[in-house]
C-alpha cells in the first residue's frame, strides 16, 4: 500500500468528525506584493469578528508573518511531524484569536513521511481542524513545486496583485501554470484576485479587469474579483514597530479595507458542495496520485 492509499484510508475512518475548519490559501506570482500583510492583517480582522484563525507560513526559509506579529516561535511543523512536538506546542498565540504555525520545512518533507508519520500528521490536522475556525496558509511567492502543490490542493485563493505590471505578468504566470497543470479542476477550486497597493477603487477594479481579461481569453480560468486595499503610509510604519497594523492602527485605510474584506469573506458564498475541507482535506489532496507534473493535453495558453 503506498503512502497516498495510507492517508486516504486513514481519512476516511475519520470522517466522522463534525468540525472542518475552512481554508484558505493566499498567493501571489512574485514576491514584494505584500501578500503577507495581507495574511496576518486578514486573521485579525476575522479574529475581530469572532473567527478563531489560524496562519500557517509555507514561505519557507523566511519569517515575514512571525516579524510581522512580533512572535519568535520556538518549534515548527517539521518538530511536530519528525521531533514529537504536539500541535499545542508549535501553535503560537497572537492577538485576537490568531495562532500561527510556522512552516519550517515541513510541507517540503511531506512525501518522505513513514505509515507512522502519516498517522501522527492526520491526527495533528484533525485537532487544528477542530480547534479553528479558518487557516489562513501563507505560501511563497512564484511558481515553485511547494506552491503549486498548496493552491492545487485547496478549496480557496487568493491571489494578491498590485498594479505593477510586472504583478500582473507574474500572476498570469501562476494562473498559467497552475491551469496546465493535470490536477487542476476549475469547480474545485475558487479564485478571489486582491488588488493591493491601489490608489482607490477604480486602480484595483482597473487591474481585475486588465488580468481577468487575458485570463478568460487564453486559460478560460474563472476568476472573482474580492476587492482592494489602498496604498497606506501606515502600513509600513507597522512593520518597522512589529505589529500588524490592524493593531497598530486600526482606522487606518488600510486596516478598515481589510475589514471589510473579512466580513466579505465570513458572509460570501463558500465553494462549491463536495469541494475538499479542511486543513486535512488539504492533505488528502496533497498526498493524492503524488503523479509526476505535467501538463494537460489540451494545452492552454
Amino acid at each position: 500500500m503506498d503512502q497516498a492509499e495510507q492517508l486516504r484510508n486513514i481519512i476516511k475512518q475519520q470522517n466522522k468528525k463534525k468540525h472542518l475548519a475552512r481554508v484558505i490559501t493566499v498567493t501571489s506570482g512574485k514576491g514584494g506584493v505584500g501578500k503577507s500583510n495581507i495574511s496576518v492583517n486578514l486573521a485579525i480582522q476575522l479574529g475581530k469578528l469572532g473567527k478563531k484563525v489560524v496562519i500557517l507560513d509555507a514561505d519557507f526559509g523566511l519569517a515575514n508573518v512571525e516579524i510581522m506579529l512580533g512572535i519568535r516561535p520556538k518549534y515548527n511543523l517539521a518538530d511536530m511531524m519528525f521531533r514529537g512536538r504536539s500541535l499545542s506546542e508549535v501553535i503560537c498565540s497572537g492577538p485576537k484569536n490568531v495562532g500561527f504555525i510556522s512552516g519550517g520545512s515541513g510541507l517540503r518533507e511531506l512525501t518522505n513521511l513513514n505509515r507512522d508519520q502519516v498517522q501522527n500528521l492526520v491526527r495533528m490536522m484533525y485537532e487544528l481542524d477542530n480547534i479553528a475556525d479558518i487557516v489562513l496558509i501563507d505560501t511563497g511567492a512564484g511558481i515553485s513545486n511547494t506552491v503549486i502543490d498548496l493552491v492545487l490542493s485547496s478549496a480557496e485563493v487568493i491571489l494578491v496583485a498590485t498594479p505593477e505590471p510586472t504583478s500582473i505578468t507574474d500572476a498570469y504566470a501562476l494562473l498559467k501554470t497552475l491551469c496546465r497543470h493535470e490536477e487542476f479542476y476549475q469547480n474545485k477550486t475558487q479564485i478571489r484576485m486582491l488588488a493591493n497597493r491601489a490608489r482607490g477603487y477604480d486602480e484595483g477594479k482597473e487591474l481585475f479587469s486588465k488580468l481577468d481579461a487575458v485570463v478568460e481569453k487564453f486559460l478560460h480560468v474563472h476568476m472573482e474579483y474580492l476587492g482592494y486595499v489602498p496604498y497606506d503610509e501606515k502600513l509600513p510604519r507597522a512593520v518597522m514597530m512589529q505589529q500588524p497594523v490592524a493593531t497598530a492602527y486600526p482606522n487606518s485605510p488600510s486596516s478598515r479595507a481589510m475589514l471589510n474584506l473579512a466580513m466579505m469573506l465570513e458572509n460570501g458564498e463558500a465553494p462549491e458542495e463536495g469541494a475538499y475541507r479542511g486543513i486535512s482535506g488539504l492533505l488528502t489532496k496533497m498526498f493524492r496520485g503524488k503523479k509526476p507534473r505535467g501538463k494537460k493535453t489540451d494545452d492552454k495558453g
